[in-house]
């Protein structure tokens, strides 16, 4: 069948085209792929091509499908699979596929999220990494992945019994976490976890730079929010303290921060968090860095005497990503709050390419369809002369000025996908 993608053929070189998807094989399937979620990875495996350490040597002579934050409708099923899986359900997917680097987005001619339709492999499925969902919209399974290496960072971390050598897995429960660039995409994300993680602490404080993502932050996960969750929640701007360190310690009373994620891949961030752990405290670098000799000064005689602990958490495992899927649809959990701009097909290659450079957080993109890439704060000023928007924008008025499963639908109707 002919269909459209987004296909990786070097450095830089990205192109949307139409192209011969071939037959599937016994043990595949075939998807109808409706949205996919722009990651920042992507961005990356652009600029480094085929020395990506995911990305195929040949792909100049046979391109890969990028986008791995995908899902949509299963539309034909291998014989090998019939028992499990049935044309018209929904799929979700885990693109970190266990005991092999290949991955969807990366290394597949033709499995990918940023087309419109794409076949996964047997090796994919074997590994129990596509599923089936129930759901009242597709976005939510699209940046599932992304919650789900929220999710994961929060298992990741660990604390100690005094006495003993075991780890006690999972964020300090009543404990105080720290979220240093946190107003971003995936630090919203950290926020509306924390609200529901079993481990619930007694305080979340988290910082930025910017007055715009702070106030922003605020209105899509409220301080009241958290209250009600029990959390005492705070959002400060570190710019704007004369010293960051003693400002925020002291919204601790004194005692630091058990758990510290960092956001952002900046040295000096890194440092101040290292600085406010508390005794047995926790830090996580989840921002991963680009440059491979990225480093920073560790306080070791913390390490030492205070027990501190430095680590790093990227990606999740396929029961972080089907915690993702659960919690948002029974709305434990927002990931639409990382979405700021939504687009169709047409807009993938150029603002995968532009990513860096395009303010806002998650990027979400429909298969199906055209659409110019538009921040959801436009959809608005664009309605007054655009009755789509005014549509759009009336749904998202109703859900705080989120994303959400009134105005997808709104959007399928109006392209027919």
């Amino acid at each position: 069948m002919q269909v459209k993608g987004v296909r990786l053929y070097g450095v830089d070189d990205v192109r949307l085209e139409e192209f011969e998807l071939p037959e599937i094989k016994d043990d595949e399937i075939l998807v109808k792929v409706v949205s996919d979620s722009i990651c920042m990875s992507t961005w990356k495996t652009v600029k480094q091509g085929a020395g990506h350490k995911r990305v195929p040597n040949d792909v100049a002579d046979h391109p890969v499908l990028v986008g791995h934050e995908f899902a949509g409708d299963i539309v034909k099923v291998g014989k090998k699979w019939q028992d499990q899986f049935k044309p018209g359900q929904k799929f979700a997917q885990q693109p970190a596929i266990p005991g092999q680097m290949e991955s969807p987005g990366y290394s597949y001619q033709y499995c990918g999220g940023a087309a419109t339709y794409c076949i996964f492999p047997n090796d994919i499925i074997e590994k129990g990494c596509v599923w089936t969902f129930e759901g009242d919209s597709y976005f939510d399974a699209s940046v599932a992945e992304p919650m789900c290496c929220v999710i994961s960072g929060y298992h990741t971390n660990y604390h100690t019994v005094p006495g003993s050598y075991e780890h006690v897995m999972g964020t300090k429960e009543g404990g105080n976490i720290l979220i240093l660039g946190g107003c971003g995409p995936m630090g919203l994300g950290a926020v509306s976890y924390a609200l529901a993680f079993e481990n619930k602490p007694k305080r979340v404080v988290v910082t930025d730079i910017s007055d715009d993502r702070v106030e922003r932050a605020k209105q899509v996960i409220s301080i009241e929010d958290a209250k009600a969750a029990g959390v005492e929640l705070h959002y400060v701007n570190t710019a704007a303290m004369e010293d960051q360190e003693k400002e925020l310690m002291d919204i601790t009373e004194g005692h630091g921060y058990d758990d510290v994620f960092v956001y952002v891949p900046i040295t000096g961030v890194a440092e101040l968090g290292n600085k406010l752990l508390a005794y047995d405290g926790c830090m996580n670098l989840f921002a991963g860095p680009t440059d491979p000799k990225f480093s920073a000064n560790m306080n070791l005689y913390d390490c030492h005497y205070s027990r501190t602990k430095i680590l790093g958490s990227t990606g999740g495992t396929i029961e972080d990503m089907k915690e993702a899927i659960n919690k948002a649809a029974s709305k434990e959990i927002k990931p639409a709050v990382m979405i700021t701009h939504i687009g169709g097909i047409d807009a993938v290659a150029e603002t995968t390419k532009n990513l860096p450079d395009i303010p806002g957080g998650k990027k979400l993109t429909y298969m199906q369809f055209d659409m110019p890439l538009t921040a959801i704060d436009d959809f608005r000023k664009l309605g007054e002369t655009d009755p789509l928007y005014a549509k759009l924008a009336d749904a998202c008025d109703k859900h705080n000025g989120l994303w959400n499963a009134e105005a997808e639908k709104i959007l399928f109707d109006h392209f027919g996908a």
